[in-house]
């Protein structure tokens, strides 16, 4: 019998053939953090070490709290600053690079058949680039550093097979929503996710970001799109060294298949509170909202500023809406700019933050107040995620935002579009 992609990954880096179910010891390719090293740092003084074990596998980016917005966050960065120089770490990316995820992928970190560890969640996004990669506790990560290894319980794999083509405003945003919402927020609970079918081989490597860093949500441990031309197009000039992509097996087992045809699509919206809370659009068209939240590690890249710009230009947004753009790295701000967007972005009265995570945690940006509605194109939606636990986020691609952002109340995108 054949073998997964996560089950070839994990077998290689035990030195041994491994298969769904087992427990395996392995020393990831790189591990990384953001600004909860802090945090990490404690865990590994507690364990009487003064060295990390592998200081070029470690990344680090400040991302979440940038710049830092009060005392304590700003030493937090410095006590990461100054751990990362006394360590000789020397993959560091200091609060104006943007968010951690895009980063990584950016640098060059992320490659096929690479091994990545993350202490954030929607480390899965590394998958859209044929990786494995799992989020991590805080304590997991601190060992790591210690001892450069890890178990993993190697993952049964569900394959997603993707055929037609997205209608007019219909993105790989819809798909992950449409997905989630199915199968609900627990679906594939420590499995791997494989997305494939013919039409998943003309995903950009944008939409594919979205679809593995919304694998975080449907309970996975890691997500991932085969390597192919698409990667290693991506890949050329970015990648750190040379690599050999790892496909799973034609007859390799599957705990199951769903097939998705995507031209039946239509845009999809997470409702409070959960993700898994999901509805086409119509059914809640005409939903009041106050703000607007363009960007993210789900949706922050230049594919996605562009379909929003697109709905935006020669427009204003809503008088009673104010609308946050947040480009997830320093290079998509760029980007954005070279090609005109944020000036479409800023006349239509938008605000333009600086890259990071900014609004999505809710720490110092965009925080919203007791009985508002923000409609935003992030990956998490719980209660008092943005602010206060009164307050009511619902969750869709970057057009049904710029969209609603017009109207002043959740819309159709494809209503704007004809």
């Amino acid at each position: 019998m054949g073998q997964t992609l996560s089950e070839k990954i994990l077998g290689a880096k035990a030195g041994r053939t491994a298969r769904a179910g087992e427990v395996v010891t392995v020393s990831p390719d790189f591990v990384l953090s953001h600004d909860n090293s802090a945090a990490i740092i404690q865990e590994f003084k507690k364990l009487g070490l003064s060295r990390v074990r592998r200081p070029e596998k470690i990344v680090i980016v400040l991302d979440h709290i940038v710049p830092a917005s009060e005392e304590k966050y700003a030493q937090n960065h410095k006590s990461i600053r100054e751990f990362v120089a006394e360590q000789g770490i020397i993959n560091f990316f200091d609060v104006h690079r943007g968010v951690c995820h895009q980063v990584f992928v950016e640098e060059g970190f992320a490659l096929p058949g690479r091994l990545v560890v993350g202490s954030d969640s929607h480390t899965t996004s590394y998958g859209a680039l044929g990786a494995f990669a799992a989020g991590i506790g805080r304590t997991e990560t601190a060992s790591i550093w210690a001892t450069d290894e890890i178990w993993l319980r190697v993952p049964e794999t569900i394959k997603i097979e993707f055929r037609g083509k997205f209608p007019p405003a219909v993105s790989a945003k819809d798909a992950a929503l449409k997905i989630i919402g199915d199968g609900g927020a627990d679906m594939a609970d420590y499995r791997a996710v494989e997305f494939g079918g013919e039409a998943a081989k003309e995903f950009s490597v944008a939409s594919r970001f979205v679809l593995c860093n919304m694998a975080a949500e449907m309970g996975a441990k890691n997500g991932y799109f085969p390597a192919d031309g698409v990667t290693r197009a991506w890949l050329s000039g970015r990648a750190k060294e040379a690599y050999q992509a790892v496909i799973s097996d034609p007859d390799a087992r599957y705990e199951k298949t769903l097939t998705y045809d995507l031209s039946t699509l239509v845009p999809q919206v997470a409702c409070p509170h959960t993700v898994d809370n999901v509805t086409p659009v119509t059914e809640v068209e005409g939903t009041k909202i106050h703000q607007g939240l363009i960007g993210t590690c789900s949706n922050g890249r230049l594919e996605d500023l562009e379909a929003a710009a697109r709905i935006l230009k020669g427009h204003k947004v809503h008088k009673a809406v104010r609308v946050l753009i947040l480009p997830a790295s320093l290079e998509v701000y760029a980007d954005a700019s070279r090609r005109g967007l944020l000036t479409v972005f800023a006349e239509a009265g938008c605000l333009i933050l600086n890259p990071g995570c900014g609004p999505c945690l809710g720490a110092h940006q965009g925080v919203m107040a007791a009985g508002e509605v923000t409609l935003s194109t992030a990956n998490r939606n719980f209660k008092g995620r943005m602010g206060s636990r009164d307050s009511q986020i619902y969750l869709a691609s970057p057009a049904t935002v710029a969209a609603s952002v017009l109207a002043g109340v959740i819309t159709d995108p494809r209503k704007v579009l004809r």
